[in-house]
């Protein structure tokens, strides 16, 4: 009897435990563009329920608000630009660190209409960027340093809010010349505008898409963090090798269906994404060297300094990589 009894409280019990939720975890990213696709393609192929995560990505224009959001407490991981992250290191969040890499160099574009052909011709002109201190703002210095021109004495900028924002003020003529990512540049191209500085050609160094967190996440939750990052790098196997779905994905998010536009975003970007998540330490040297004009504890850092591997030493070494892109 008491046996029956027990055996029937555990089946109650059985029935009334609830099933174990999937782990809460919250990105935020800072532009919607091809770079910062492969958390719309992991949700999309269902990556995030495969490796048991409640997925929530939140957008916030610009590195720096990126960072500040981390550091916050609102998100276990961002996706962004390096400069806001490297800016917060040395002003003291140690707590950040680099933890993958989608790209790491520059594939912005100098697009105008009109007479505004060439360099040059940007003399004395206002520059749509997203946000000063964003990748936007970086690339146009260094690309029009080539040509000796520096902001302030031979153009300008101008803050849009973001990137489709520049394309939407370039189109109605609010402003005359625009730093765009891929697929708005592409999109630019196909209205009649034109490339004054083609980015990809340039290969500027800079850590221009990276997966960051922060050291005490890793410590109070390293089996999570390492579950998104096996999603990431299944989203990235998927990005480099099935456009169609990469396509379909980032149309989607972008309310975008012109195919040649997505055809040339999508190949002028891929060849500066990592397909295995790779850090480039002279990418983030880049973003040191460049704080170092304002800041002068940058010159005191190493870029390994702001990086942990460990993620991508064990799916490298575990053989996780080698069988991910074995398959077809």
């Amino acid at each position: 009897m008491w046996r029956i009894i027990g055996l029937i409280l555990l089946a109650i019990s059985l029935v009334a435990s609830p099933v174990q939720a999937a782990e809460k975890f919250t990105t935020i990213h800072s532009s919607r563009v091809m770079s910062q696709s492969m958390p719309w393609i992991a949700q999309e192929a269902g990556l995030f329920k495969k490796y048991d995560l409640d997925f929530q990505l939140v957008y916030l224009v610009s590195s720096g608000l990126v960072t500040a959001a981390l550091l916050g407490g609102d998100a276990q991981m961002t996706l962004t630009g390096g400069v806001g992250n490297v800016r917060g290191y040395i002003q003291g969040a140690t707590d950040l660190v680099f933890i993958g890499s989608v790209k790491n160099y520059m594939t912005q574009t100098i697009v105008a209409g009109g007479a505004v052909k060439k360099p040059e011709d940007l003399k004395g002109k206002k520059i749509g960027v997203t946000r000063i201190g964003s990748n936007s703002q970086y690339f146009t210095i260094q690309a029009l340093r080539r040509f000796n021109m520096e902001p302030g004495r031979d153009f300008s900028f101008i803050q849009t809010g973001g990137d489709p924002e520049s394309l939407a003020a370039l189109i109605s003529g609010g402003i005359e010349v625009a730093c765009l990512t891929a697929p708005n540049d592409a999109q630019a191209i196909a209205r009649g505008y034109h490339y004054v500085i083609y980015g990809p050609d340039l290969k500027i160094p800079y850590t221009a898409a990276a997966f960051v967190t922060r050291r005490s996440v890793i410590a109070q939750e390293p089996q999570v963090i390492g579950r998104f990052m096996h999603a990431m790098a299944e989203a990235a196997k998927i990005l480099h090798t099935d456009r169609e779905f990469v396509y379909k994905v980032v149309g989607k998010q972008l309310r975008l269906s012109d195919r040649r536009v997505l055809e040339a975003a999508y190949n002028a970007e891929i060849q500066a994404l990592e397909p295995r998540l790779a850090i480039k330490l002279d990418s983030l040297q880049a973003i040191l060297d460049e704080v170092a004009q304002t800041d002068g504890r940058a010159k005191k850092v190493r870029p390994q300094e702001l990086v942990d591997t460990r993620y991508l030493d064990e799916m490298e070494k575990s053989g996780f990589f080698d069988q991910l892109w074995a398959k077809k």
